[in-house]
């Protein structure tokens, strides 16, 4: 092929890309179930339908919870759900983590996963 023809062929693809391409707010779909609304939680990633953050979900994971026990702490969500979650807070550590520091739920979420155990549940 000729130069003058992968430039055209190029050009074609560029423009079908740009045509198809997601709204800024929206995550690859690499994530399928996490979605950025700027509307919903100030637009953090959250679980597509909820109000749900990735960084919940990262901060359960965080306090050794495994998945499993993330779905039994929160039953309405999927397993997959849950994996696209992890998946983005793995991709983006750094900045989930801040996210996470910023919001200081690890204690809230401490109480309210593993309640201390002189606490007897009525």
């Amino acid at each position: 092929m000729s130069t003058q023809t992968l430039t055209k062929k190029n050009d074609r693809i560029g423009k079908e890309l740009k045509k198809n391409s997601q709204p800024k707010n929206s995550i690859p779909n690499i994530y399928p179930h996490i979605v950025c609304n700027p509307k919903v939680l100030g637009g953090k990633p959250t679980i597509l339908g909820t109000r749900i953050s990735v960084a919940t979900i990262a901060g359960y994971y965080q306090l050794g919870m495994s998945v499993d026990e993330i779905l039994i702490a929160l039953q309405h969500l999927s397993l997959a759900q849950i994996h696209s979650a992890l998946a983005y807070y793995f991709e983006h550590i750094d900045e989930m983590d801040v996210q996470i520091a910023n919001e200081k739920n690890v204690e809230l979420w401490k109480k309210q996963v593993h309640p201390h155990p002189n606490v007897i549940a009525v």
